[in-house]
């Protein structure tokens, strides 16, 4: 074999050059075995999986059942979308830390300790009774909702496991999903925050720089998620097109889908290839462009 390698090109999103050595060679070999892998980069089995496990962490690749188990790569499009949508989340992640220690520097006293089950309840109950325009609310079940207060909602793909749980969500209104929602926050009237921070420890926060990165962190991660209430069956798609191509631009795979919907997987295979023609697309990443686009998943 000869030693000639590309320049990197993915180590600014946090890949190494050994994991992006790997996945341009799954590009060039889908569906190879991890036994496959190794012969073709000359690499000892135990380094291949580590960087295979790598790879599927940073949906780069993911795994077929069965034995023994191939590996096939992701749309580069779509994967790198992912990377630099996590880098920016990251950045957003980073600032907040840095607003956390300036409030604890500069204002001592602009946040209160909420604790026990009991007192967290009512805490949230208070907050959500004395909402006037908009509540937003990160990967958290709210029991009571005011009329003519508007209510935006981004659930955790793992809080959305089983068909119940993604009727139980669509219900709520207007609501998404993400894959690694980073905290649960309700936020009312972007000016009081409930921010849980442990085990029946929760933390209010009023108007400061930590609310404003809060605030701010919510903005990015709506624009990342994915619709879970789609809009009605005119049009092009129907509702459960839209859900599925949602959950699909969301990164789950048919497998995952399936079971989120409650039907087999190839129902799922066929669905997605007749809104592949009817959107006249050739990948699920261009469907879901398109889609976007028509204004479809709104």
């Amino acid at each position: 074999m000869h030693n000639y390698r590309p320049a990197p090109l993915l180590e600014a999103l946090g890949v190494c050059s050994e994991d992006e050595q790997l996945y341009r060679v799954l590009l060039a070999r889908p569906e190879s075995t991890a036994t496959d892998l190794a012969a073709s980069v000359d690499w000892p089995a135990n380094r291949v999986s580590r960087h295979l496990r790598s790879l599927l962490s940073l949906g780069l690749a993911s795994r077929t059942p069965g034995r023994p188990a191939r590996y096939l790569p992701a749309v580069p499009e779509a994967a790198v979308e992912l990377l630099a949508l996590r880098k920016q989340a990251a950045i957003v992640e980073a600032r907040l830390g840095a607003a956390v220690l300036t409030a604890e520097f500069r204002q001592p006293d602009a946040f209160t300790v909420i604790r026990g089950t009991e007192a967290i309840a009512q805490r949230f109950y208070q907050a959500q009774q004395c909402a006037q325009d908009e509540v937003l609310v990160l990967d958290q079940l709210l029991l009571s909702r005011r009329p003519g207060v508007t209510y935006r909602t981004i659930y955790d793909m793992a809080s959305l496991s089983s068909p119940g749980d993604l009727v139980a969500a669509r219900s709520a209104g207007c609501c998404r999903m993400l894959r690694d929602v980073p905290l649960k926050l309700v936020v009312v009237d972007r000016r009081t925050a409930l921010l849980p921070t442990g085990t029946d420890v929760v933390v209010e926060l009023g108007p400061s720089s930590l609310l404003d990165a809060l605030l701010r962190l919510f903005d990015l991660l709506w624009q990342q998620s994915s619709p879970l209430a789609p809009s009605g069956s005119e049009g092009p798609l129907t509702a459960e097109d839209q859900q599925l191509l949602s959950l699909a631009a969301a990164g789950l795979t048919d497998q995952a889908i399936a079971r989120r919907l409650g039907v087999a997987q190839r129902t799922v295979e066929r669905r997605m290839q007749r809104i592949l023609k009817t959107l006249d697309a050739t990948t699920r990443f261009q469907a879901g462009l398109r889609a976007g686009q028509q204004g479809l998943l709104v």
